[in-house]
């Protein structure tokens, strides 16, 4: 389970440096654990440190810290020093005594109000109003997030994305992982303010190792079904006849943006799981021939 978590951070950071290095501003990460995240942060933080490491070359003269908010042994602070020592001048690391309550006043200090800023919070404390509304202070600002999952109450399926809306994150998605031996679920949330961003993310999710011994649930499914770590056009299939139920015919466009913004899969995986429903006839579309495009009407048939 923190094996995927970590990939994930990794992949997302090194998407966000693209972005943020371009911009040539000041940047700032912020990588904060709560007690229930201690144990995994250590190799977290290192990872981060090491990602950096390995993209030395395009950071040089690029002026970026990494925030570590953490109560932890003194392992932490002696492998972070090593990997520390091998990053350019420009990259400043301060491990902060803490965990996400302390991550207010660090970005503040650090001059992340305005800046671009990545996020990541882990375990007790991470989806605090307060926090969530510092990790969303950066501009442009993106948040993984990383909780418990509680799929038994149902109100909880929408309060992690309701916390980062709330926040000032108008891009949200969420996704729990499930191990297969059977501990406990984690919800790992993602939040930012655009489009390629989220694309981004929904990447990185689907290219994780699918030998991992994890499986995917979407959040808002009452039923729960576990997904490999594969797109399933078939599961995918389901919940866009559930939108088209809900809400009438839609464009394959419309379409697209509820798969990215509402659902654990990606927007190009639309296509396919249309084409699916459109072979076996559990949906027809509007012009009925020639290419699926983005203006296609797409309905539930009607039955006499």
């Amino acid at each position: 389970m923190d094996g995927v978590v970590r990939e994930l951070l990794g992949r997302q950071l090194e998407a966000w440096l693209s972005r943020a290095v371009a911009q040539g501003r000041p940047s700032v990460v912020a990588l904060a654990y709560g007690p229930g995240a201690l144990l995994a942060a250590t190799d977290s933080a290192e990872m981060v440190l090491g990602v950096l490491a390995e993209h030395a070359g395009q950071l040089r003269g690029r002026q970026l810290t990494v925030l570590v908010l953490a109560d932890g042994s003194e392992e932490l602070p002696a492998r972070l020093g090593a990997i520390e020592a091998t990053l350019p001048a420009e990259i400043a690391v301060h491990l902060v005594p803490g965990g996400p309550a302390r991550l207010p006043v660090a970005v503040k200090a650090a001059g992340a109000t305005g800046a671009p800023l990545l996020s990541y919070l882990d375990g007790a404390g991470a989806h605090d109003p307060g926090v969530l509304a510092a990790s969303a202070a950066g501009r442009p600002a993106e948040l993984l997030l990383v909780t418990e999952a509680n799929p038994a109450a149902a109100a909880s399926a929408g309060s992690v994305r309701a916390g980062l809306t709330g926040a000032g994150f108008p891009l949200t998605t969420q996704v729990d992982l499930v191990a297969v031996d059977g501990s406990a679920a984690r919800r790992l949330a993602f939040g930012t303010g655009h489009d390629r961003s989220l694309e981004a993310f929904k990447e990185n999710l689907w290219a994780v190792d699918d030998d991992a011994a994890v499986r995917y649930r979407d959040p808002a499914d009452p039923s729960g079904q576990l997904l490999d770590i594969a797109p399933d056009p078939e599961s995918l299939g389901q919940e866009l006849l559930a939108e088209l139920a809900r809400s009438g015919p839609r464009t394959v466009t419309e379409l697209r943006r509820h798969a990215l913004t509402a659902t654990a899969y990606r927007s190009v995986d639309v296509q396919r799981a249309l084409t699916g429903l459109l072979r076996r006839g559990a949906a027809v579309r509007d012009p009925e021939h020639g290419r699926l495009g983005g203006d296609v009407i797409i309905a539930v048939p009607r039955h006499p």
